[in-house]
């Protein structure tokens, strides 16, 4: 996984067919997604359950590229080796989640992963600044966490704010929530390079039926590159 600030596409398999999985992902990286997006949830740091590590460790020989774990849970840390070892290249923590942040960072690395972590809507830029060479990513939420298909939350002034805190530093900002040709502009001229979407990628499709994810997945990037017509 080299570094690199061109737009990537992460799908959320969160807006996949639950009952297809290997083959939604399978079908989403052959229509061009870059990463794969792992919505994990706890029903108690957030309200609503989705995956656990044997999920991720199920799927992962169907992904080529990057599995993307972002989890939405407290506690974090009892989990993390769990995800590492069920594939993930990224695990993202939430810095509402634990009082240790760096900590869990370190465990993160500890054990193979990428370093990520997320920022809810009310949370300002200035609550990872002390992070910034912890970290290998930074996910800004344009929703509450919790449930997919949520209105985008305009944060680019957020966004903005942690690429200049970021600098030089090889340092991805991943946007979640509410992504599509008509906010990825948005974001992406704020700084952004990892654009999840789920339902604006998912839609249309299926896995008997996957070019609407392609045709749904290049919408999305020429936006954000500025080419959508």
């Amino acid at each position: 996984m080299t570094f690199d600030r061109s737009t990537k596409i992460a799908p959320s398999i969160l807006a996949a067919d639950f009952a297809n999985f290997g083959a939604e992902c399978e079908a989403i990286e052959a229509q061009g997604a870059d990463w794969v997006h792992v919505d994990v949830m706890d029903g108690h740091f957030v309200p609503n359950i989705t995956f656990g590590p044997a999920t991720c460790a199920a799927i992962r020989p169907h992904i080529k590229g990057v599995m993307d774990v972002h989890l939405m849970i407290a506690p974090v840390d009892p989990y993390i080796e769990a995800f590492a070892k069920a594939g993930a290249d990224v695990i993202t923590a939430h810095v509402e989640a634990t009082p240790h942040i760096h900590r869990t960072l370190q465990a993160i690395r500890g054990a193979g992963a990428k370093a990520g972590v997320a920022l809810n809507p009310g949370t300002p830029a200035s609550a990872v600044a002390e992070l910034l060479d912890m970290v290998d990513l930074i996910c800004v939420m344009t929703v509450n966490p919790g449930f997919g298909g949520q209105k985008f939350i305009d944060m680019t002034a957020k966004i903005r704010e942690l690429r200049a805190l970021i600098g030089d530093r090889p340092v991805h900002i991943e946007i979640d929530g509410g992504v599509d040709p008509k906010t990825a502009p948005l974001v992406a001229q704020a700084g952004a390079d990892v654009l999840v979407a789920g339902s604006a990628v998912f839609k249309g499709g299926s896995v008997s039926d996957p070019a609407p994810y392609g045709e749904n997945i290049r919408a999305i990037r020429a936006a954000a590159e500025g080419t959508y017509v």
